[in-house]
Protein backbone atom coordinates (compact mmCIF):
# COMPACT_ATOMS: atom_id res chain seq x y z
CA UNK A 1 0.00 0.00 0.00
CA UNK A 2 1.75 3.36 -1.00
CA UNK A 3 0.88 5.86 1.92
CA UNK A 4 0.16 9.90 0.48
CA UNK A 5 3.19 12.13 0.93
CA UNK A 6 1.40 14.21 3.33
CA UNK A 7 0.77 11.62 5.57
CA UNK A 8 4.36 10.13 5.20
CA UNK A 9 5.51 13.70 6.45
CA UNK A 10 3.21 13.37 9.27
CA UNK A 11 4.67 10.00 10.44
CA UNK A 12 8.13 11.52 10.19
CA UNK A 13 7.10 14.20 12.18
CA UNK A 14 5.39 11.77 15.45
CA UNK A 15 8.44 9.79 15.36
CA UNK A 16 11.92 11.81 14.76
CA UNK A 17 13.53 11.80 17.91
CA UNK A 18 13.28 14.27 20.49
CA UNK A 19 16.61 15.97 21.48
CA UNK A 20 17.30 15.06 25.08
CA UNK A 21 17.50 17.59 27.61
CA UNK A 22 21.12 18.31 29.28
CA UNK A 23 21.68 16.35 31.78
CA UNK A 24 22.28 18.20 35.35
CA UNK A 25 25.88 18.04 36.82
CA UNK A 26 26.78 14.61 38.97
CA UNK A 27 29.20 15.84 41.73
CA UNK A 28 32.03 14.11 43.43
CA UNK A 29 33.11 15.30 46.69
CA UNK A 30 35.06 18.26 46.43
CA UNK A 31 37.53 17.82 49.02
CA UNK A 32 39.53 15.08 50.45
CA UNK A 33 38.13 14.34 54.47
CA UNK A 34 34.90 12.55 55.46
CA UNK A 35 32.02 15.30 56.09
CA UNK A 36 31.21 14.40 59.55
CA UNK A 37 34.80 13.07 61.06
CA UNK A 38 37.29 15.18 59.81
CA UNK A 39 35.42 18.29 57.88
CA UNK A 40 32.03 19.62 58.59
CA UNK A 41 29.91 22.03 56.39
CA UNK A 42 29.84 25.44 57.45
CA UNK A 43 27.98 27.30 55.68
CA UNK A 44 25.08 25.93 52.60
CA UNK A 45 23.84 28.65 49.53
CA UNK A 46 21.98 31.28 50.71
CA UNK A 47 18.60 30.85 49.41
CA UNK A 48 16.84 33.80 50.89
CA UNK A 49 16.72 36.78 47.95
CA UNK A 50 16.56 39.84 50.21
CA UNK A 51 18.02 40.80 53.67
CA UNK A 52 18.07 37.91 55.58
CA UNK A 53 19.63 34.60 55.34
CA UNK A 54 18.62 30.84 55.15
CA UNK A 55 19.90 27.62 53.52
CA UNK A 56 17.83 24.74 51.34
CA UNK A 57 16.19 23.42 54.19
CA UNK A 58 15.05 26.85 55.39
CA UNK A 59 17.52 26.91 58.38
CA UNK A 60 19.95 29.57 59.53
CA UNK A 61 23.47 27.76 57.89
CA UNK A 62 24.03 30.42 55.73
CA UNK A 63 24.76 33.66 55.60
CA UNK A 64 23.18 36.67 53.57
CA UNK A 65 24.45 36.05 49.99
CA UNK A 66 27.00 33.40 50.57
CA UNK A 67 26.80 31.72 47.16
CA UNK A 68 28.18 28.13 47.82
CA UNK A 69 29.13 25.36 50.21
CA UNK A 70 31.66 25.69 52.71
CA UNK A 71 33.62 22.54 53.69
CA UNK A 72 35.68 22.98 56.81
CA UNK A 73 38.52 21.56 58.41
CA UNK A 74 38.63 21.64 62.58
CA UNK A 75 41.34 23.26 62.89
CA UNK A 76 44.57 24.84 61.23
CA UNK A 77 47.03 21.48 62.18
CA UNK A 78 44.60 19.37 59.70
CA UNK A 79 45.11 21.74 56.90
CA UNK A 80 48.65 21.88 57.74
CA UNK A 81 48.90 18.27 56.90
CA UNK A 82 47.87 18.78 53.81
CA UNK A 83 43.91 18.26 52.54
CA UNK A 84 43.62 17.85 48.86
CA UNK A 85 41.00 19.64 46.60
CA UNK A 86 39.09 17.31 44.03
CA UNK A 87 37.68 17.74 41.01
CA UNK A 88 34.04 17.45 41.84
CA UNK A 89 33.18 16.21 37.97
CA UNK A 90 34.88 15.98 34.78
CA UNK A 91 35.75 18.95 32.95
CA UNK A 92 38.03 21.91 31.71
CA UNK A 93 39.91 24.13 33.47
CA UNK A 94 38.96 27.61 32.40
CA UNK A 95 40.80 29.96 34.64
CA UNK A 96 42.56 30.61 38.16
CA UNK A 97 44.68 32.28 40.35
CA UNK A 98 47.54 31.28 42.60
CA UNK A 99 49.70 34.09 45.22
CA UNK A 100 47.64 35.15 47.67
CA UNK A 101 48.97 34.39 50.97
CA UNK A 102 47.62 32.18 53.83
CA UNK A 103 47.06 34.96 56.17
CA UNK A 104 42.94 34.98 58.32
CA UNK A 105 41.53 38.21 57.74
CA UNK A 106 41.29 38.55 61.36
CA UNK A 107 45.17 39.57 61.09
CA UNK A 108 44.52 41.55 57.23
CA UNK A 109 41.20 43.05 57.32
CA UNK A 110 39.06 42.50 54.81
CA UNK A 111 40.32 45.33 52.87
CA UNK A 112 43.79 43.53 52.19
CA UNK A 113 41.84 41.16 50.19
CA UNK A 114 39.19 43.26 48.04
CA UNK A 115 38.56 41.51 44.37
CA UNK A 116 40.51 38.69 45.55
CA UNK A 117 37.83 37.31 48.04
CA UNK A 118 38.15 33.73 46.20
CA UNK A 119 41.75 33.59 47.10
CA UNK A 120 44.01 31.38 45.41
CA UNK A 121 41.37 29.74 43.30
CA UNK A 122 39.83 27.35 40.58
CA UNK A 123 37.18 27.51 37.58
CA UNK A 124 36.48 24.34 35.70
CA UNK A 125 34.28 24.25 32.96
CA UNK A 126 31.56 21.27 32.65
CA UNK A 127 29.44 19.94 29.86
CA UNK A 128 25.85 21.84 29.53
CA UNK A 129 27.17 24.82 30.51
CA UNK A 130 27.91 24.35 34.11
CA UNK A 131 31.08 25.39 36.33
CA UNK A 132 32.30 24.78 39.01
CA UNK A 133 34.65 27.18 41.40
CA UNK A 134 37.16 26.12 44.45
CA UNK A 135 38.27 28.63 46.60
CA UNK A 136 40.90 29.41 49.32
CA UNK A 137 43.43 27.08 48.56
CA UNK A 138 47.03 27.24 50.13
CA UNK A 139 49.49 29.31 48.13
CA UNK A 140 52.05 27.53 45.85
CA UNK A 141 49.65 24.37 45.89
CA UNK A 142 47.75 24.67 42.42
CA UNK A 143 48.08 21.44 40.72
CA UNK A 144 46.47 22.14 37.04
CA UNK A 145 46.94 24.86 34.43
CA UNK A 146 44.35 26.92 32.07
CA UNK A 147 42.51 24.73 29.51
CA UNK A 148 43.90 21.47 31.22
CA UNK A 149 41.32 18.81 30.76
CA UNK A 150 40.51 16.81 34.31
CA UNK A 151 38.78 14.29 35.70
CA UNK A 152 36.36 13.81 39.06
CA UNK A 153 38.69 13.39 42.08
CA UNK A 154 41.93 15.02 39.61
CA UNK A 155 43.56 17.17 42.83
CA UNK A 156 43.51 20.82 41.42
CA UNK A 157 45.59 22.02 44.78
CA UNK A 158 44.90 21.66 48.91
CA UNK A 159 43.00 23.76 51.76
CA UNK A 160 44.67 27.07 52.88
CA UNK A 161 43.73 30.31 54.14
CA UNK A 162 43.82 32.83 51.22
CA UNK A 163 41.55 34.93 50.67
CA UNK A 164 38.80 36.32 52.46
CA UNK A 165 38.36 33.58 55.07
CA UNK A 166 38.94 33.57 58.89
CA UNK A 167 39.86 29.45 59.02
CA UNK A 168 40.94 26.94 56.93
CA UNK A 169 38.15 25.73 54.42
CA UNK A 170 36.84 25.22 50.86
CA UNK A 171 34.25 27.15 49.64
CA UNK A 172 32.72 25.72 46.85
CA UNK A 173 30.59 27.23 44.35
CA UNK A 174 27.71 25.67 41.26
CA UNK A 175 26.95 27.81 38.34
CA UNK A 176 25.05 27.60 34.79
CA UNK A 177 26.03 30.17 32.78
CA UNK A 178 25.08 33.45 34.79
CA UNK A 179 23.15 31.66 37.36
CA UNK A 180 23.87 30.48 41.04
CA UNK A 181 23.58 26.37 41.55
CA UNK A 182 22.16 25.36 45.06
CA UNK A 183 23.88 21.60 44.33
CA UNK A 184 21.68 20.60 47.48
CA UNK A 185 18.66 21.94 45.57
CA UNK A 186 19.32 22.39 42.31
CA UNK A 187 16.04 23.45 39.91
CA UNK A 188 13.84 24.85 43.50
CA UNK A 189 11.85 27.74 42.90
CA UNK A 190 13.94 30.85 43.69
CA UNK A 191 13.63 32.34 46.96
CA UNK A 192 12.48 29.16 48.30
CA UNK A 193 13.42 26.06 50.53
CA UNK A 194 11.54 23.85 48.05
CA UNK A 195 12.63 20.09 47.35
CA UNK A 196 14.94 20.42 44.27
CA UNK A 197 17.58 18.04 42.85
CA UNK A 198 20.38 16.86 44.36
CA UNK A 199 23.36 17.34 42.26
CA UNK A 200 25.99 15.34 44.74
CA UNK A 201 26.52 11.12 43.73
CA UNK A 202 23.69 9.15 45.50
CA UNK A 203 26.89 7.61 47.43
CA UNK A 204 27.47 10.90 49.21
CA UNK A 205 23.61 11.70 50.05
CA UNK A 206 24.16 10.17 53.80
CA UNK A 207 27.34 11.67 54.18
CA UNK A 208 26.27 14.83 53.20
CA UNK A 209 23.14 14.45 54.81
CA UNK A 210 21.48 18.40 56.59
CA UNK A 211 22.85 18.64 60.06
CA UNK A 212 20.76 21.83 62.16
CA UNK A 213 23.72 21.49 64.44
CA UNK A 214 27.46 20.05 64.29
CA UNK A 215 30.51 19.50 67.06
CA UNK A 216 33.25 21.07 65.38
CA UNK A 217 35.76 20.23 68.09
CA UNK A 218 36.26 18.48 71.48
CA UNK A 219 39.18 18.06 73.40
CA UNK A 220 40.98 18.57 76.53
CA UNK A 221 43.95 21.82 77.36
CA UNK A 222 46.15 22.95 80.37
CA UNK A 223 44.95 25.79 80.17
CA UNK A 224 41.70 28.21 79.42
CA UNK A 225 41.71 29.10 76.11
CA UNK A 226 39.60 30.91 73.19
CA UNK A 227 38.22 29.70 69.66
CA UNK A 228 41.52 31.19 68.04
CA UNK A 229 43.59 28.36 70.11
CA UNK A 230 41.54 25.59 69.27
CA UNK A 231 42.41 26.53 65.39
CA UNK A 232 46.37 26.77 66.27
CA UNK A 233 46.47 23.59 68.34
CA UNK A 234 45.71 23.73 72.54
CA UNK A 235 48.38 22.96 75.47
CA UNK A 236 47.76 19.74 76.32
CA UNK A 237 47.96 18.22 79.50
CA UNK A 238 50.49 16.73 81.44
CA UNK A 239 50.91 15.10 85.04
CA UNK A 240 52.81 18.60 85.55
CA UNK A 241 50.04 20.74 84.08
CA UNK A 242 48.80 23.27 86.57
CA UNK A 243 44.89 23.02 85.01
CA UNK A 244 42.91 20.11 83.31
CA UNK A 245 39.77 21.42 80.70
CA UNK A 246 37.65 19.65 78.60
CA UNK A 247 36.65 22.00 75.51
CA UNK A 248 33.82 21.77 73.02
CA UNK A 249 33.39 23.94 70.06
CA UNK A 250 29.93 23.89 68.04
CA UNK A 251 28.66 24.86 64.31
CA UNK A 252 25.06 25.92 63.82
CA UNK A 253 23.92 26.55 67.43
CA UNK A 254 20.28 28.25 67.44
CA UNK A 255 19.02 31.04 69.91
CA UNK A 256 17.52 29.42 72.94
CA UNK A 257 19.95 26.71 72.57
CA UNK A 258 21.82 25.92 76.30
CA UNK A 259 25.23 23.98 76.60
CA UNK A 260 26.61 22.04 79.29
CA UNK A 261 30.39 20.48 79.42
CA UNK A 262 31.38 18.61 82.04
CA UNK A 263 34.90 17.16 83.01
CA UNK A 264 34.98 13.41 85.30
CA UNK A 265 37.75 11.94 86.70
CA UNK A 266 38.97 8.19 86.10
CA UNK A 267 36.90 7.18 88.77
CA UNK A 268 33.95 8.92 87.21
CA UNK A 269 33.63 11.77 89.50
CA UNK A 270 32.50 15.38 88.42
CA UNK A 271 35.49 17.47 88.45
CA UNK A 272 33.96 20.58 87.07
CA UNK A 273 30.77 21.21 84.98
CA UNK A 274 29.93 24.29 83.27
CA UNK A 275 26.28 25.05 81.59
CA UNK A 276 26.26 28.46 79.79
CA UNK A 277 23.41 31.00 79.35
CA UNK A 278 20.95 30.31 76.53
CA UNK A 279 21.88 31.74 73.16
CA UNK A 280 20.68 35.26 72.76
CA UNK A 281 20.89 34.51 69.11
CA UNK A 282 21.96 32.17 66.01
CA UNK A 283 25.46 31.61 65.91
CA UNK A 284 28.09 30.83 63.62
CA UNK A 285 30.39 28.73 65.89
CA UNK A 286 30.33 28.53 70.02
CA UNK A 287 32.72 27.31 72.51
CA UNK A 288 32.55 25.89 75.70
CA UNK A 289 34.75 24.58 78.22
CA UNK A 290 35.14 23.51 82.26
CA UNK A 291 38.16 22.60 84.00
CA UNK A 292 40.18 22.34 87.91
CA UNK A 293 42.96 23.22 88.89
CA UNK A 294 45.91 20.59 90.00
CA UNK A 295 45.03 19.11 93.11
CA UNK A 296 47.44 18.81 95.99
CA UNK A 297 48.31 15.24 95.64
CA UNK A 298 48.55 15.58 91.79
CA UNK A 299 46.72 14.19 89.11
CA UNK A 300 45.59 10.76 89.16
CA UNK A 301 46.17 8.84 86.72
CA UNK A 302 44.24 7.31 84.19
CA UNK A 303 41.37 8.22 81.47
CA UNK A 304 39.71 11.52 82.06
CA UNK A 305 36.35 12.30 80.03
CA UNK A 306 34.42 15.16 78.71
CA UNK A 307 30.69 14.94 78.21
CA UNK A 308 29.26 17.69 75.92
CA UNK A 309 24.92 18.53 75.38
CA UNK A 310 23.06 20.60 73.69
CA UNK A 311 19.63 21.16 74.81
CA UNK A 312 16.65 23.10 73.46
CA UNK A 313 13.65 23.49 75.16
CA UNK A 314 15.08 20.74 77.70
CA UNK A 315 15.56 18.13 75.14
CA UNK A 316 18.93 17.11 73.95
CA UNK A 317 19.56 17.92 69.87
CA UNK A 318 23.49 17.16 70.23
CA UNK A 319 25.65 15.50 72.12
CA UNK A 320 29.76 14.05 72.08
CA UNK A 321 31.73 12.23 74.51
CA UNK A 322 35.25 12.27 74.19
CA UNK A 323 38.59 11.33 76.09
CA UNK A 324 41.76 11.66 77.39
CA UNK A 325 44.57 9.46 79.05
CA UNK A 326 47.08 11.37 81.88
Amino acid sequence: MRWPAAVLRGLLLVFLPVPALPQALSLALPIQCRPGVDCEIQNYVDRDPGPGARDYQCGSRSYQGHDGVDFRLPDLARQREGVAVLAAADGEVARLRDGVADVSVRATGTSAVEGRECGNGVVLRHEAGFETQYCHLARGSIAVRVGQRVSAGHVLGRVGLSGRTEYPHLHFTVRRGRSLVDPFAHGAPPGTCQPGQSLWQPALREALAYKARSVLNTGFSARALAIEAIDEGPELPTPQSAALLAYARAIGLKAGDVQTITLKAPDGAVLASSTAQPLPRDQAQSMVFAGVRRPATGWPRGQYRGEYVVRRDGQEVLARNFAFSL
